[in-house]
């Protein structure tokens, strides 16, 4: 494995180019661009602030666009980098076919430009901080960790789905599919607190709440994000470290499956 990422580290120029070409074909032909990356979360932010504070005005969460903006910026990363990287070694099959290099830097390469994206995206939080009176805290030094938390995460399951896809290309569908669900199961738009703590489902009793933050882990680091820079408070130790051994667990899964069926993909796609 550390062969592998020595092997990985020479092809930096290659990365650095796979990710400027995906952010330029995003916005290439678009009026306003790059600044996309600012509209687009502005723009959905905007619709489930209408929704559920003036169509449905009893909605009791104060701060309403601050407290979505700290839960959509992390996902759209997400759901972008998942969907983008699934594809990535079928869409890329020409070069695997034509030249030798680490397969690895196709998935690595669409997770880093979401990752671009997404690190653009966050300016207009301060923005937010600002009109909602929210002074920033010494916490935010915890902002860098949960990042690199959910790129490892991102990162491995993109590494295995995009192995799926190279035998099943039917993947993708699927995935639409299952990133919706996904996405109303993940409290970003209601806070974890609606949800029952208690539920007896054939006749046990789970914690739901509990149940929620060990079985998606997109929950505990959105979770994150809200306490650093919607509640101004450190996240937990405990918290922040479970998610970090699941995250590792999951690069080191997606890797291994990965590296196990990378020499066929010339033959596959």
């Amino acid at each position: 494995m550390r062969h592998r990422i020595r092997e990985l580290v020479t092809y930096h120029d290659l990365i650095h180019n796979l990710v400027v070409r995906d952010l330029k074909v995003r916005y290439k032909h678009s009026a306003l661009g790059i600044l996309w990356s600012l509209m687009n979360p502005l723009l959905m932010m905007l619709v489930f602030t209408v929704v559920f504070t003036v169509m449905m005005p009893n909605n009791e969460i104060k701060r309403f666009p601050l407290f979505i903006l700290c839960a959509l910026l992390p996902w759209n990363f997400f759901s972008g980098a998942i969907m983008g990287g699934l594809s990535s070694i079928v869409n890329n099959g020409h070069l695997i076919k034509k030249v030798y290099f680490s397969r690895e830097v196709l998935p690595l390469s669409v997770v880093l430009s979401n990752l671009v994206n997404f690190l653009l995206s966050l300016l207009i939080v301060p923005i937010f901080m600002l009109i909602y009176h929210t002074l920033p805290t010494i916490w935010l030094i915890w902002l860098p960790v949960v990042i690199l938390i959910q790129v490892i995460f991102t990162l491995g399951l993109v590494l295995f789905l995009s192995t799926v896809d190279v035998y099943y290309r039917d993947t993708a569908m699927i995935m639409e599919v299952l990133m919706l669900a996904w996405f109303f199961m993940t409290p970003i738009f209601y806070p974890l607190s609606i949800l029952p703590h208690y539920k007896v489902v054939l006749g046990l009793t789970l914690d739901i709440r509990r149940l929620t933050y060990i079985i998606n882990p997109m929950a505990s680091i959105i979770a994150s994000y809200r306490v650093i820079i919607y509640s101004g408070a450190p996240p937990a130790l405990d918290f922040i470290a479970r998610t970090a051994v699941t995250s590792l667990v999951v690069l080191l899964g997606g890797y291994a499956v990965f590296n196990r069926f990378s020499p066929y993909f010339g033959e596959e796609v």
